[in-house]
């Protein structure tokens, strides 16, 4: 307690605590690879329609194959590099930010873009049918396979021309005209979401598809880019902790000191509920979250809270922190032996996450639509509850050695700071009881007497 105590106290103390979490998070491959999604992955897929001799029309597919994880407003901002003069004649379903210095197309109509490195947006919903292309125009939201499985993709087409590729060597002979077919494919892809970075591009069989079931037509080539996801390169820090409580114990574990920043740290903004008025009139450029010990702009509290004979229930509450930002289409991902057996949720979504195999120890919890599918900034609605009915498995459920609290949990597929396990609410000890007991017994009958005589 007196090191706990000094901690708290020192500034110097802190600093030297979160660069420590700091590393070991950088270090842990965990933020490289998630144990709960092992295979998610957003995927580009760059498929060839049309060779036009000069030109070729192109179809850019973005698909989100994660389970749980999901891209929010402002949405992507897909970005490459061209390797030669490729210039965008044309866009549907999607825009260019820039068009660039299109100067030398004197009397003719202008290229969509003639940037190098093009930055494309999607189109916002309502746009003009005439500017839609099929499965466009979500303001570049993706949802989660689990959460929305029709909006988990976005498309766009455009049409650019063959580019003479230049070699950076003077003395090099100039390349050979392209052939037709022969395409060429832009590198350097970027999603524009944080925390994603893309691999090359590989050649993959051509994509096939059907009108009415009967007829398969394919497209002239398919090439694909995987874009996958890093917590570290997303934030040095964690974005959200875990408290825990049970109706066994008086006590409750607080998140971890320091768990996503320290306060005195250089960038670690924080204000007090009676100051947060003035805060929040200037522009605000991060999030501001609530001071605390934690720092976390979300907190998620699993609570103990009932034992019947066969069944057992947990309360969750996730609470949000941040006083500037609202979280839509929120989810949440929990590891626990028990979810095997879980008979109800109430005021959640919630469905098995399929990890590995036939294990049903996972399970991701997302709002009900309209009701309580936004997480609202710091404040009296600033937080979204349910409570879980689980069987009690005989084999194995016990409610020592912190059995009921989860393994893992992770918000909008960053994961959170747990508690150290030797913090958890401890059960009585029955044996101390026992034996104290007939101390109790024997100083209640001495004042019995004393007051008798």
């Amino acid at each position: 307690m007196n090191s706990l105590f000094v901690i708290r106290q020192s500034p110097m103390a802190n600093i030297l605590i979160f660069i420590f979490l700091s590393i070991s998070l950088s270090m842990s491959p965990s933020y490289g690879y998630d144990s709960l999604d092992p295979f998610g992955n957003i995927t580009i897929t760059w498929d060839f329609l049309a060779d036009n001799g000069g030109t070729v029309d192109v179809r850019v597919s973005i698909y989100n194959f994660q389970l749980f994880r999901h891209v929010e407003e402002p949405g992507w901002r897909l970005s490459w590099v061209w390797k030669g003069d490729e210039v965008i004649w044309s866009m549907l379903g999607a825009e260019a930010t820039e068009q660039g210095d299109c100067s030398k197309f004197k009397g003719q109509t202008k290229p969509h873009s003639c940037e190098k490195n093009p930055v494309i947006v999607d189109l916002v919903p309502g746009t003009p049918y005439n500017l839609q292309s099929a499965n466009c125009c979500k303001g570049g939201v993706l949802t989660s396979m689990t959460q929305d499985d029709t909006k988990y993709g976005a498309t766009f087409q455009m049409n650019y021309n063959k580019a003479t590729i230049f070699n950076d060597s003077s003395d090099a002979p100039p390349p050979p005209p392209e052939a037709d077919g022969n395409f060429t494919l832009p590198d350097n892809f970027n999603l524009g979401v944080p925390g994603y970075s893309c691999g090359p591009a590989l050649q993959v069989p051509p994509t096939r598809f059907t009108k009415d079931g009967h007829r398969w037509t394919q497209v002239l080539d398919t090439w694909n880019v995987t874009c996958s996801y890093s917590q570290f390169l997303a934030s040095p820090a964690p974005k959200c902790c875990v408290s825990l409580s049970a109706f066994y114990n008086s006590t409750i574990v607080p998140c971890p000191i320091c768990s996503c920043n320290c306060q005195g740290l250089p960038g670690a903004r924080c204000v007090n509920d009676d100051g947060k008025d003035s805060m929040l009139r200037l522009p605000q450029a991060k999030p501001l979250v609530r001071c605390s010990r934690h720092m976390c702009p979300i907190r998620v509290h699993w609570h103990v809270k009932q034992s019947y004979k066969e069944y057992w229930r947990v309360k969750i509450t996730i609470t949000n922190l941040n006083f500037v930002k609202n979280y839509s289409q929120w989810n949440l991902v929990a590891l626990h032996p028990n979810f095997r057996s879980i008979i109800q949720v109430f005021s959640f979504n919630y469905k098995h996450l399929p990890v590995y195999g036939n294990l049903n120890d996972t399970g991701m919890f997302w709002g009900l639509q309209y009701y309580n599918d936004m997480l609202l900034e710091h404040g009296e609605n600033g937080n979204v509850q349910t409570e879980i009915l689980l069987r009690k498995d005989k084999e194995e459920f016990t409610f020592r050695e912190g059995w009921t609290f989860p393994r893992k949990i992770s918000f909008n597929g960053d994961e959170c700071v747990m508690p150290s396990p030797d913090d958890y609410p401890r059960v009585p000890d029955k044996a101390h009881v026992a034996t104290s007991s007939p101390f109790i017994v024997l100083f209640s009958v001495l004042m019995i007497s004393i007051l008798l005589f």
